[in-house]
């Protein structure tokens, strides 16, 4: 043999394995396809405050909207790059103030079918809390997506937890006279409320208020009528930070941050809901404070700003979304 061909001989016999053989086929990585647990911390103040998601809706927009038309809503929806029917957040609220533990409103619980799978108590535990330890439940108004989480298999879930409500709110879902004056095929909230709360009211756990009210320490109760007859949002303050708990002040931001006179199908008022969300977006803008919202895409939580017009100056009755920015928390 050569000293050439010996060479060769040699570099062949100890380069190494993966220069010789072919690499072995890796099967690819499987799709996850579910998402983390839908909870988001901040803190305010001295308060601990928690967004959780329970899910999230696919509502025809275009056709719920009131006092514009669908296309208007469909070019608003496009230009925010949301789809139509759209994806819609139903989110709660959690408030540790060191002293109690205040959930606000509690989501569907899956009362809208399998399409609309509940995760709000799975996100409770996910976030470091149980519901026995939930001693205050503040509820917005009696829709099904705020109160379908009180009970779960005919038990209260939130076992230890006094409800809040405002007294209007309670007087019209919790009234006979005022379910044998709605048509029977629009009785269904009724039926609801009655099967959410009644165990609450018969254990003296259901409480209302009337009008401006402070409920506790840092939380005032403030009327926001209109979407319903004692539709509420909640002021939460501490040290010097406030955030407003508005419900459902309204419910697409695509479309009712540009344009709020723009109304919904579920409002039992709108010109009184316009009139509210005209009052709150104003203040809220003024003053700069966070807002908690239920239907926003979550975790539902920012600031509104006047929209900028065209001539550089801030529009009085357009505004814009700022959603809060990620944090690791401390």
């Amino acid at each position: 043999m050569s000293l050439r061909s010996l060479s060769l001989a040699l570099a062949f016999a100890t380069a190494p394995l993966s220069l010789s053989l072919p690499h072995a086929a890796h099967a690819a990585a499987p799709q996850v396809k579910t998402q983390a647990p839908g909870y988001y911390r901040l803190m305010l103040g001295d308060f601990e405050i928690t967004a959780l998601n329970d899910t999230v809706l696919t509502l025809p927009m275009d056709k719920l909207m009131t006092n514009t038309t669908p296309a208007k809503v469909a070019a608003a929806l496009a230009r925010n790059h949301q789809p139509s029917p759209t994806p819609t957040s139903v989110n709660a609220f959690l408030i540790n103030t060191g002293a109690q533990l205040i959930l606000v409103d509690t989501g569907l619980n899956g009362l809208a079918g399998p399409q609309a799978p509940s995760h709000l108590l799975a996100n409770l535990k996910a976030a470091g809390y149980t519901p026995e330890q939930v001693d205050t439940v503040l509820i917005t108004h009696m829709h099904s997506d705020h109160i379908g989480g009180l009970m779960t298999d005919g038990h209260p879930t939130f076992p230890n937890a006094t409800v809040y409500v405002d007294a209007a709110e309670k007087g019209h879902w919790l009234n006979p006279e005022a379910e044998a004056k709605t048509p029977a095929d629009k009785r269904g909230g009724f039926t609801t409320a009655h099967k959410l709360l009644d165990a609450y009211a018969a254990a003296g756990k259901l409480k209302t208020f009337d009008g401006v009210t402070s409920l506790f320490p840092g939380v005032t109760a403030l009327p926001a009528h209109g979407h319903t007859p004692g539709h509420s949002a909640y002021a939460v303050e501490s040290k010097g930070q406030k955030m407003l708990f508005w419900g459902d002040l309204m419910h697409v931001a695509a479309v009712q941050f540009d344009t709020p006179a723009t109304t919904i199908q579920f409002d039992s008022d709108s010109p009184a809901a316009y009139e509210a969300r005209a009052k709150i977006f104003a203040e809220a803008a003024k003053d700069g404070y966070w807002v908690a919202a239920a239907h926003i895409s979550f975790p539902g939580i920012g600031h509104i700003r006047p929209k900028d017009a065209t001539d550089g100056k801030a529009d009085p009755k357009s505004y814009v979304w700022e959603p809060v920015q990620f944090s690791l928390g401390e």
